[in-house]
């Protein structure tokens, strides 16, 4: 993904039925290579849309609290719809449990995309059940809450089964299945009001913790303080989706809840198919990187194969964070993590437009719309409806107002406003405080004894109202500071459709302004450019709010949270059997390894050195290797049965330096340009028989680059040239790398005996006859004796060894033609060079890749890092030594 341009957007209408067309296209195609599918998509929420009740428990005594106050005695004897029903016994007289379903209020659009799928496939919705209710009211007439730990299991065995038999609106029978995670409830409230309302909810709406948090003050105030219980409910939800999980089903995560499931589901079933969807805002990443959890959240997220954001620019976002804090390579593929490649896309999320259509036509709407229009007869309403949350810009789109008001005096007693707030995620006094002294001072300085300006009311309207309210609106503005998806603007359009036809003033800020173009976009922070739309939406005329309105229908209509759903299932199928979705490959054998290394009487170590037996520095000169590293290569070195031979892109030079003093190694340098067997203190030269011209062109090329990368360097190799950017700006060097690879390939590469390698953070130049596999069958072929290989390599430049070593299954010996490295060497004598048969058979073979489980890959296994490389030579060092004592 070219992180520096923006790409062209195209109109265009999505058509549900066309996208599922393309689903079951795909998935026929899918089924036709033999992957597996289901049927079944794993939804994973952080709650259930269901609010669960528990009206009598297996366990006595936990619903039953004293009333405060007490009750007073009455001579009025109570009314029989007042008490509550007797406790269900069983025929044992034992409490038997019992649970009430309701549906939970809020992500409406999500629920509803995801519900609607159940045409096509079976729904598995997991998520928390949420604070369980009692069916006692508290004193103030609050519900009473049941801690978690009072739940006996049969009683939350009662719910699941009760869950199991839930329909909700519009659903079909049987094709969706809810399963809950049950949370202890200290955790779930760390997890939910501590970091993900205070710390991340923030940070994703640019801002930051400390800006928000009412204990920001406090001397151990820390952004990490709620870390432990978002960690512990991400692992609950990933072992949880692994109770439910079968081979074939699509899994999506959805939102910032539950960042880090992805790469623990991966870690539990490697070749799972995972898409991650972010409803909010992405920052830029100089204000994520502020996180201190930073790389932690990354690194959690990129286990999906698919990670998908509203918008493009928050996608943008999301992949310039990955490469400046993490270090990743992005590419048009995404990003590449150790070999995992995680695919970065968007689609905006829709509201259900047939069902607020349907509740538009409630018989409670049309006398409020009514009552509203009688009321304020001869004046424009502009209404504004939004969370009392500082990111909704609710105290900026009031000093708008204001200014609409005194740029545009003779709309003085022509327009009021209508501010309906509800509450936010957390409450905030000092704001609700602002706004109110906000609301009090334009009534005042513009309000008269016949007419108030601004009608402010801070609750939960009902739907009726709601519905009535954006039918009889002039003019909408919603105008957040920052928002992923707004549904208030999408249910005006469609509550438009059969009044007024009003323009909506938006701001730009929010995940669907991309695609609601005819709205009259605007800067929420330029008030002037704000009251400027106000008053240019009041004056529109009907035949522009009329080809305004119809365009915005048509988006709003066929964009639906119905369309968003299966797009997601699309765009999931989309990546499987693709570059991301690699094969698994296995984990080295240890055991199996031993059996065959103490079987034969001569083996071979072919090992790459940088990301295989050290780490990937930021200096490569300081890339030495430990003390375990030594002691293992100098105990495979001495053992008489092994040949040992470190083949890597390093210069002779540096090798000699840190591995030259391990008397029974054998090297190779610079991609199998030279080579020094073992005892041997001479470099063989491989390339001098090579047309070697080309490097002075390549040479001027890479300074051509270097001056305009700081912090890029150039290193001259005997065969090779590398142009090294690991210390430049990431996303610059990334950008640069690519603009000179091109040029290379089509201006150079072409005319000379060259190739073009793409390594990590580097571009290097070689000769096409060298590399590293012709030296493994250099190798191979002069020792055809070798019963044993272990091979080890991390990029591609290891690849050419696996390559070498790939021969077919077969069970009887391996026969080996003479490779191109042993005729370079040739000296002008007659030589001839004929087939030899290997002692090798092809299970005796140990190429191992390092890194991720799914990294494409032509090794037979794979180990995570560095580290494990050298505990298994250690391992086989040991095995050395107990031999030697036989």
């Amino acid at each position: 993904m070219d992180s520096f341009s923006e790409p062209h957007r195209v109109s265009e209408t999505i058509r549900l039925d066309d996208v599922t067309a393309a689903v079951q296209s795909r998935e026929a195609d899918l089924r036709a290579k033999g992957i597996p599918l289901s049927g079944r998509v794993l939804h994973v929420c952080h709650y259930l849309p269901i609010v669960a009740t528990l009206e009598s428990s297996s366990r006595a005594g936990i619903l039953s609290p004293p009333p405060t106050p007490p009750q007073q005695h009455s001579d009025i004897p109570p009314s029989p719809s007042n008490e509550a029903p007797p406790a269900p016994h069983d025929a044992a007289g034992e409490l038997k449990p019992k649970w009430s379903l309701s549906a939970r209020h809020g992500h409406t659009a999500m629920i509803s995309g995801i519900r609607s799928l159940s045409a096509t496939h079976e729904q598995v919705i997991i998520g928390w059940t949420g604070d369980v209710e009692g069916p006692i009211p508290a004193a103030g007439g609050e519900t009473t809450k049941i801690p978690a730990s009072s739940v006996s299991e049969e009683d939350k065995a009662a719910l699941e089964e009760k869950i199991a038999a839930y329909k909700g609106e519009d659903e079909e029978k049987g094709r969706t299945t809810y399963v809950p995670v049950w949370l202890d409830d200290k955790v779930a409230h760390g997890h939910y009001d501590g970091y993900c309302k205070t710390t991340l909810w923030p940070l994703f709406h640019y801002l930051l913790w400390q800006d928000v948090s009412p204990t920001s003050q406090s001397a151990s105030f820390s952004a990490d303080e709620h870390w432990a219980p978002y960690e512990q409910v991400n692992a609950e939800f990933a072992r949880r989706i692994l109770d439910v999980y079968q081979p074939g089903d699509l899994v999506w995560v959805h939102d910032y809840h539950l960042l880090l499931v992805p790469k623990l589901l991966r870690m539990m079933v490697p070749d799972v198919c995972i898409g991650l969807f972010v409803h909010t805002p992405w920052p830029s990443s100089e204000v994520f990187r502020c996180l201190p959890r930073r790389k932690e959240i990354l690194d959690g997220m990129l286990g999906a194969n698919l990670v998908c954001f509203q918008t493009y620019s928050y996608s943008r976002h999301f992949t310039s964070s990955c490469v400046r804090v993490c270090g990743y390579e992005a590419s048009s593929r995404g990003i590449d993590v150790q070999g995992h490649v995680a695919s970065v896309m968007h689609t905006p999320v829709g509201v259900d437009a047939v069902r607020v259509a349907r509740d538009l036509l409630r018989p409670g709407v049309d006398p409020k719309l009514q009552a509203l229009l009688k009321l304020y007869t001869g004046k424009k309403i502009i209404i504004g409806r939004d969370k009392l949350d500082v990111v909704k810009g609710v105290v900026q789109k009031l000093r708008a107002f204001a200014k609409l008001l005194r740029d545009y005096p003779e709309w003085i007693g022509k327009v009021v406003l209508i501010q309906v707030t509800s509450p936010a995620l957390s409450d905030s006094p000092k704001l609700e405080r602002q706004v109110s002294e906000l609301v009090s001072s334009i009534n005042g300085e513009y309000g008269s004894l016949d007419f108030i300006p601004v009608h402010h009311y801070h609750q939960t309207i009902k739907k009726d109202e709601f519905y009535a309210l954006l039918s009889a609106a002039d003019l909408g503005v919603i105008t957040p500071l920052r928002d992923g998806m707004n549904t208030t603007s999408m249910e005006f359009i469609i509550a438009q459709e059969k009044t007024k036809k009003s323009p909506l003033v938006l701001s730009e800020f929010m995940g669907i302004s991309s695609n609601m173009t005819e709205a009259l976009q605007t800067n929420p922070w330029n008030l002037g450019e704000v009251a400027a739309a106000m008053h240019r939406g009041l004056l529109m005329s009907q035949p522009e709010k009329d080809e305004r309105h119809s365009k915005l229908h048509t988006v709003v209509t066929t964009h639906t949270s119905h369309t968003w759903a299966m797009m997601l299932v699309k765009m999931l199928l989309g990546v499987m059997d693709s570059q991301n979705m690699a094969r698994s490959t296995p984990v080295l054998p240890t055991d199996h390894m031993l059996q065959r290394y103490h079987s034969t009487g001569k083996r071979l170590f072919l090992l790459d050195y940088d990301g295989t037996l050290a780490p990937i520095v930021k200096t490569p000169s300081m890339a030495v290797p430990s003390a375990d590293t030594l002691a293992a290569l100098t105990q495979l070195s001495a053992d008489p049965k092994n040949l040992v031979y470190i083949i890597s892109g390093r210069d002779g030079a540096f090798l000699e330096e840190h591995l030259g003093h391990i008397g029974g190694l054998g090297m190779s340098a610079e991609h199998g340009g030279f080579m020094r067997p073992p005892g041997v203190k001479e470099w063989t030269n491989f390339t001098e028989s090579l047309d070697m011209e080309w490097m002075g062109e390549v040479l001027e090329v890479f300074k051509y680059y270097t001056e305009r990368t700081t912090g890029s360097h150039i290193e001259v190799k005997k065969s090779s040239i590398t142009w090294h950017y690991r210390a430049t700006d990431p996303e610059w060097g990334q950008f640069q790398c690519r603009q000179c690879q091109d040029l290379l390939e089509n201006n150079v590469a072409h005319k000379r005996p060259i190739e073009v390698l793409v390594g990590k953070k580097n571009l290097e130049v070689r000769p096409i006859a060298i590399n590293k596999g012709e030296i493994v069958k250099r190798i191979l072929y002069q020792n055809p004796d070798a019963g044993f290989v272990f091979c080890a390599g991390d990029d591609k430049t290891d690849e050419d060894m696996f390559r070498a070593l790939s021969f077919p299954e077969a069970t009887g010996a391996l026969t080996m033609d003479p490779p191109l490295s042993v005729s370079l060497l040739n000296t002008g004598k007659e030589e001839t060079h004929p087939t030899v048969s290997l002692a090798l058979h092809a299970g005796d073979i140990f190429t191992t890749a390092v890194g991720h489980a799914t990294k494409r890959t032509l090794a037979k296994w794979h180990v995570t890092s560095p580290l494990e490389v050298v505990s298994e030579l250690l391992l086989l060092a040991k095995a050395s030594g107990e031999e030697a004592k036989l």
